[in-house]
């Protein structure tokens, strides 16, 4: 006698997350519509970066996960104020928020470049007066 066939249905979805990864999500047991409760309302466009009590603009993601379809659940944190929030929103509103992130890591990099230079040059000028102070000499090294 043979077993019953598994009745278990599988679902794969291919998800690009806003770092711009691709990511395949297997379903087991339905579609992902039925596999849970109703999806969360999503909320309208807005800027994820700006902080909704103090206005700053340094608002940065704690966690963000596919919500439903084209949706994100994410959770928000404001360094100046400590405000945290979370919401469901759409594609575009976290692929612009995922820009700004983009932008500010590449405005931070480019300040830690600019400071290790600073930094660098700095050294070099007190080494080199170092030397013609007589203070280094070759048994030093």
């Amino acid at each position: 006698m043979e077993a019953p066939e598994d009745q278990s249905s599988e679902h794969t979805k291919r998800v690009v997350l806003p770092s711009g990864r691709t990511i395949e999500v297997v379903y087991f047991n339905g579609a992902p519509e039925t596999a849970g409760p109703a999806a969360p309302a999503v909320e309208p466009d807005q800027a994820l970066h700006s902080c909704n009590s103090c206005g700053s603009k340094l608002v940065y993601p704690i966690t963000w996960e596919e919500a439903s379809g084209d949706s994100w659940a994410v959770s928000l944190r404001c360094p100046d104020c400590e405000e945290r929030r979370e919401g469901v929103f759409n594609q575009s509103t976290v692929e612009a928020f995922d820009e700004e992130l983009d932008l500010g890591a590449d405005a931070l990099t480019s300040d830690y470049r600019r400071l290790c230079r600073a930094n660098m040059a700095d050294e070099i000028d007190r080494f080199v007066a170092a030397i013609q102070a007589g203070a280094i000499l070759p048994e030093d090294f």
